[in-house]
């Protein structure tokens, strides 16, 4: 880029995803509809700046679940790229989540499962090289998350 494109780029825009405050807080997940799926951090798709470029805007969908501050620099440099390999790895990793939350809900509900029993069940089925593996004590948090948020929903109906 040269210094010219540096300093004249459009960057002056408020970031959708934080609205500007450098920080994705509850208010933003819940508005975005991440819930189970991002937790308060500072802003990946501004990176804590509160500001975008247009460019940005135009490659990567806000609410793009698998752009996440905890991510390594290269690959949000990928996804922010347009990187077609790296976006259909996010929407992958999106349907992984999805299913997930479904396995949990659907064990919890129909089979009366606790967090720890459907963890168990879970690991005993995945595959070792699973794109996505996940820790035993994260995944039981992780299913626990799940079952307080839908105990919660079905209090309130």
């Amino acid at each position: 880029m040269t210094l010219f494109n540096l300093l004249f780029r459009n960057s002056d825009l408020e970031c959708p995803r934080c609205q500007g405050k450098a920080f994705v807080d509850w208010e933003d997940i819940r508005r975005l509809d991440k819930i189970l799926k991002w937790t308060p951090a500072p802003c990946a798709y501004c990176l804590g700046t509160g500001k975008v470029t247009k460019e940005i805007l135009s490659k990567v969908p806000v609410d793009y679940t698998y752009l996440t501050i905890d991510l390594p620099e290269s690959e949000m440099d990928k996804i922010k790229e347009g990187d077609q390999e790296t976006l259909e790895k996010g929407r992958i990793h999106e349907l992984f989540l999805d299913e997930l939350i479904k396995y949990v809900e659907n064990h919890h509900v129909n089979n009366k499962m606790d967090a720890e029993s459907i963890a168990n069940l879970y690991l005993s089925t995945e595959d070792e090289n699973a794109l996505f593996s996940l820790e035993r004590e994260n995944l039981r948090l992780y299913i626990e998350k799940i079952i307080e948020l839908k105990r919660i929903e079905s209090n309130q109906k």
